[in-house]
């Protein structure tokens, strides 16, 4: 029984012993995991309120305060955090009131593609057990933190996509304190070495010898890539694009053990090191947009795993690289806007998985081999403007994923390939300026998605097949400076998408055909330098979208119709033809007989008659613009007999309003104008939504009765608009179907535009997102557009001096289209052009506060304006404020993009985002001189296109 006692004693006393390690364990993590607790709570704190923290709450019962379970935290076994990771969460606010001390076990911290601002904290260094740190696609500033070289367990560190410039910020000593590792002796001596080393990827960066991923692209990192890097001996992926590095690459990074090597888009120079040939696991090697020289590392794919290689717009020069030849793992391939040499029927093989090749514009020679039809997942193949010889091998015709083929500018010969229609994908077929000859294959019509089509520049005979009729998609053909005869086919007309249609330079005969009238979308006609003959077609002047016509050297007689292209074209574009008149500059005047048909009749006469009656009460210079509307409005119902158009089909056909049917049908479909349809409201208008039975759906513009306002300003209103828009047509320009003035209703009718204003689509949650980067880089571009037309290509030039979010309509299709012509005025080069000052606050240009001189200017700062809310998703008031008061400050791209949506992954549209970015801020110089022109707009936005 004793001996049981004191067993007893003994397990009593292990229990005992066993009971005090485990409640001294526990006191040994609670206060870690108190303190931790109480650190994520403060940051919770500094933070705006967001569902994402909801989770982070402090509870009196102390077991219940552990952080463990809260959303995005990660314990181990002792109850210490080892992982935050809030990624994808749309966390906001900065990491400033974040404690890192407080987390001495931390392991793994994730916070990418959030909201987070401000600088990275210098004591993110404490955290000496961290193994992962990712901070990539936030809007994080300043300086990349010294502290890092601290962190030597790290394994992957991303901070890409952010606006870290690499700075050294002077807050970080701001007690003067030596730091050896920095080389800063004092702090006269850093003061002395900030600008030098300002922006610069640290040395200490080495120090981080676990290192298998660095990602610090997309920053605003100058100077040379430290050589240090070179020490990072387990680096697998090193990713320094886009920023602005300049120098030679380090020789030791050939030395790593490299998979993905990104330096595309930076300043550096000089040759790239042979030694990254040795780079045996490479996959993916991005030397795009720099300024290297010399040649290629020939043994680029010597490991036979390379898949993506770019090094296109640099100045390399000699051959092609050797190893390329094998590799058959490539996918994508740009080396374009170079200087390379070499053969491409021998410096090129098979290449099963390739999608993507671009070799244009180097000095390549050879041939197109047969194997090019093998490479079966082939979409793109560019070779423009090299030497290439040859024929075109019928093997092409084998790539059934073919979307893009490019061999224009070399030296190719002999005929198309008759089975060029089994490329049913492909979308731009460019072939012009080669020595193609034989006819135009039939086959062709078999690409009925078809984009751009462009034979221009070669030897190309017989009659256009009629077959083109099928390629239905296409926006722009060229078939310019062939041998082509025979007539224009009938069968053009069903390519309503045409916007650019040039024929010149052939041997076409017999006359100018009057379906052309019919391609409502066409923009360019060059139908010069062939055997045309016979009378223009009235047709041609009806076309609302036309912007540049060119009828020259023909054998074309009669007179020239009536209509704003050919009152506006030059000279030139009806020279040297047969017996062509008009009142043109250069063109005899018309006989008696055709100015009869377009001269004063009793019917015109009494209209005008009626219109001064009405008006009479009016300024002389709105009796002006009346009088003039109506007299093209004459002008043009005799055109409109001339074709035998009937009002069954089009009742608002422009210039031709029924007065009295049209206007009871108006007032009956919107019930006399009830609110119900009303969907805007204006200073001196309201809009409605009229669906008239039979026809299509209408916006009309209803002018307030004159009770409602001020009489002579909205009648200036009506007619500014009616002026403005029956001179103009463009494609990116709200359409004015009709009009009626009546002292009871006055009112517009324009198409309607279902999507509404670009202001009420951005303001919108949903709206926003539909709006995605590709969208609003196309909206800004019709803008732009628009006014280019309005300013360089009208005469005299219209200025919209409204140009808002509220005055852009987007088509179903969130194409643009610019309204509200209210307040336009026409720039006279014999007027002061002085006005009142109008239009919509936050949009006027600040020289308008102290003159009232109208220039083209005035719409072009409006313009920047709208750039840049279309890239914010709101009004940029504070921005432009800050710009205006701080002369040189830059904004970087990543500050400015709406955060509604993810930051752009395509890399073209980045750079167009990029380019508009640039030339809004260009176009808010408070210097109305110091701005571009909307010409000058327009060509940078062709010129990136171009690029891309």
């Amino acid at each position: 029984m004793a001996s049981q006692g004191k067993q007893s004693k003994h397990v009593s006393l292990a229990l005992l012993v066993a009971c005090w390690f485990v409640l001294l364990s526990s006191c040994k993590a609670n206060p870690i995991s108190n303190t931790e607790a109480e650190a994520l709570l403060k940051w919770k704190q500094s933070l705006p309120d967001q569902p994402i923290l909801k989770s982070w709450v402090a509870h009196t019962n102390s077991s219940a305060s552990s952080p463990c379970k809260w959303r995005g935290i990660t314990c181990n076994n002792e109850g210490s955090i080892t992982e935050i990771n809030l990624a994808y969460a749309g966390l906001r606010g900065n990491l400033q009131n974040l404690d890192f001390s407080s987390f001495p076990n931390l392991l793994h911290l994730d916070l990418r593609e959030n909201k987070l601002t401000g600088p990275i904290p210098t004591n993110i260094g404490t955290l000496s057990k961290l193994q992962y740190l990712d901070l990539s696609v936030n809007s994080l500033n300043g300086s990349l933190p010294l502290s890092l070289a601290n962190l030597t367990q790290l394994f992957d560190l991303g901070v890409s996509r952010n606006n870290i410039t690499g700075e050294l910020d002077r807050r970080l000593f701001p007690d003067g304190t030596s730091l050896s590792k920095t080389g800063f002796l004092s702090l006269k001596n850093f003061a002395l070495q900030y600008t030098e080393l300002g922006g610069r990827i640290p040395e200490e960066i080495g120090n981080l010898k676990y290192l298998v991923q660095l990602l610090l692209d997309a920053n605003y990192f100058c100077g040379p890539i430290p050589p240090s890097i070179g020490n990072l001996s387990d680096l697998t992926t090193l990713s320094l694009g886009l920023n602005e590095l300049s120098g030679k690459i380090p020789v030791s990074i050939g030395t790593l053990k490299l998979t993905d090597l990104s330096l595309l888009i930076n300043r550096l120079s000089g040759s790239v090191p042979e030694e990254i040939g040795n780079l045996s696991s490479l996959v993916n090697l991005q030397l795009a947009l720099n300024n290297f020289t010399g040649q290629l590392p020939q043994q680029v794919c010597q490991g036979g795993k390379l898949v993506n290689f770019t090094a296109s717009f640099n100045n390399f020069t000699g051959p092609i690289p050797v190893s390329l030849k094998n590799c058959r793992t490539l996918y994508r391939v740009r080396l374009e806007h170079n200087q390379l040499t070499g053969y491409i029927d021998q410096d090129f093989g098979v290449y099963p998985n390739l999608t993507y090749i671009e070799l244009s514009y180097n000095r390549l020679r050879g041939k197109l081999s047969p194997n090019w039809g093998q490479c079966q997942n082939l979409t793109a193949l560019k070779l423009a403007g090299n030497m290439i010889s040859g024929q075109i091998p019928k093997e092409i015709v084998q790539l059934s994923k073919m979307g893009f083929l490019d061999l224009s500018s070399n030296q190719l010969s002999g005929e198309i390939p008759a089975k060029i229609g089994k490329l049913s994908k492909l979308l731009k077929l460019i072939l012009k300026d080669n020595k193609f000859s034989g006819e135009v294959p039939a086959g062709i019509g078999g690409l009925s998605n078809l984009e751009t089509l462009d034979l221009s520049i070669n030897m190309l005979g017989g009659p256009i097949p009629d077959q083109i009729g099928d390629c239905w998609k296409l926006q722009s053909l060229s078939l310019s400076k062939n041998y082509l005869n025979g007539t224009i086919p009938y069968q053009i007309a069903n390519l309503r998408a045409l916007q650019d249609l040039d024929l010149s330079f052939n041997s076409l005969m017999g006359g100018i055909p009057s379906w052309l009238g019919s391609l409502l979308d066409l923009e360019y006609l060059n139908l010069s330098n062939n055997n045309l003959n016979d009378s223009v077609p009235t047709s041609l002047g009806s076309m609302v979208s036309l912007i540049s016509i060119n009828l020259s050297n023909n054998n074309l007689e009669g007179p020239l119709p009536e209509g704003k292209i050919f009152w506006s074209a030059t000279p030139e574009a009806f020279s040297n033809n047969k017996d062509l008149c008009g009142e043109i500059q250069g063109l005899r005047p018309c006989n008696a007989s055709v100015k009869k048909k377009g001269g004063g009749n009793m019917k015109g006469k009494l209209v005008i008659i009626i219109v001064a009656s009405f008006v009479g009460a009016l300024s002389l210079s709105i009796m002006s613009v009346g009088i003039f509307l109506f007299l093209e409005k004459k002008l043009s119902r005799n055109m409109l007999k001339d074709e035998g158009t009937s009002k069954t089909e089009n009742p608002f056909l422009i210039w031709y309003f029924d007065g009295n049917t049209m206007f009871e049908e108006i007032v009956e479909a919107s019930e006399n104008f009830d609110d119900k349809y009303c969907i805007g409201v204006g200073g001196t208008a309201k809009v409605y939504k009229v669906e008239i039975p039979g026809a299509q759906v209408f916006a009309v513009k209803k002018l307030r009765s004159m009770a409602e306002g001020t009489e002579t300003e909205n009648i200036k209103c009506f007619t500014n608009e009616v002026a403005a828009l029956t001179k103009i047509r463009h494609r990116n320009i709200v359409k004015l179907l009709g009009f009626c003035f009546q002292e009871v209703h006055s009112f517009l009718v324009y198409e309607f535009m279902e999507r509404g204003s670009l202001a009420d689509m951005l303001c919108s949650k949903e709206g926003a997102k539909e709006l995605d980067w590709a969208t609003r880089v196309g909206v800004v571009k019709g803008v732009a557009y628009a006014l280019f037309y309005m300013h360089h290509d009208c005469v005299p030039p219209i200025i919209h001096r409204d140009i808002s979010s509220k005055n852009i309509l987007l088509s179903p299709n969130l194409e643009a289209y610019v309204s509200d012509f209210g307040i336009a005025k026409f720039l006279k080069p014999d007027s002061s052009n002085w006005t009142t000052i109008a239009g919509t606050y936050g949009y006027l240009a600040p020289e308008l506060t102290y003159t009232m001189a109208v220039t083209e200017k005035c719409d072009v700062y409006s313009f920047g304006v709208l750039v840049l809310e279309v890239l914010m998703g709101k009004h940029p008031g504070e921005l432009i404020t800050n710009l205006h008061s701080s002369i040189g400050t830059s904004v970087p791209l990543k500050d400015v993009l709406d955060d509604r949506l993810p930051p752009p992954r395509n890399q073209k549209i980045a750079d167009e985002l990029a380019l508009m970015q640039n030339l809004s801020l260009s176009c808010l110089c408070t210097n109305p001189q110091s701005r571009p022109t909307m010409r000058n707009v327009c060509r940078q936005l062709e010129i990136q296109v171009a690029n891309n």
